[in-house]
């Protein structure tokens, strides 16, 4: 796996770098801004591209901007944005235009370097993959009279996970549940959120987008 690192930060991204590689995964390009993440990109697309939020010259949203760039003129290309705090805002607005492909995570998560390499592989393979602390935020706050709240307290479990970029068989066995359970909680769940099946979406993305923008 060919990745683009962002980082304006020297010590972390050569930290990262240096961890990415002793994986296997091959680090083609170190860059601090997003102006220099998009002429990498635009000279040799990676399979995966890892960029912060914030970056010179402003350190507003110019990673995020960058992001969204390449998923419009290398939609191949796989985005994980990482962050150092929990902003749903940036999440919501990074799975806008199409979720597969893209993940969120926050940097602490860089601490498990396995974690990370799992995130990129599902990230490179079409997957959405959002950071399990901002999943539980998600989960404990008040969901009103919006389309989750018709979830039960499993449904939202499972409909969580999914969120995490996670296959039905890998919640089976977070949750302890048979495959076939797993299958009836993921079809309620598309009831619930009316999401019907179209040969142009893809309902597991959708039911995320409901889920994050509830």
């Amino acid at each position: 796996m060919r990745v683009v690192l962002a980082e304006d930060s020297v010590l972390f991204r050569r930290g990262l770098a240096r961890l990415l590689g002793d994986c296997g995964v091959t680090v083609c390009a170190e860059v601090g801004d997003a102006a220099s993440l998009l002429t990498s990109v635009r000279a040799d697309p990676p399979d995966v591209v890892i960029v912060d939020v914030r970056m010179p010259p402003g350190f507003n949203a110019e990673g995020l901007e960058a992001a969204h760039l390449i998923r419009r003129e290398h939609p191949g290309v796989g985005v994980l944005v990482l962050s150092n705090h929990i902003e749903t805002r940036h999440v919501v607005g990074l799975l806008g235009e199409d979720a597969r492909g893209v993940g969120y995570l926050l940097k602490d998560r860089v601490a498990d370097v396995t974690e990370l390499t799992d995130a990129l592989k599902r990230v490179r393979d079409g997957a959405t993959v959002i950071d399990p602390d901002v999943v539980q935020r998600l989960v404990g706050r008040r969901r009103g009279d919006g389309p989750v709240a018709r979830l039960s307290g499993r449904e939202r479990e499972v409909l969580g996970l999914m969120a995490e970029g996670r296959s039905n068989q890998a919640i089976s066995r977070c949750l302890h549940l048979s495959p076939k359970t797993v299958e009836t909680h993921v079809h309620n769940i598309f009831v619930r959120l009316g999401l019907t099946a179209t040969e142009d979406d893809h309902r597991r993305v959708l039911a995320v987008l409901t889920y994050l923008r509830s």
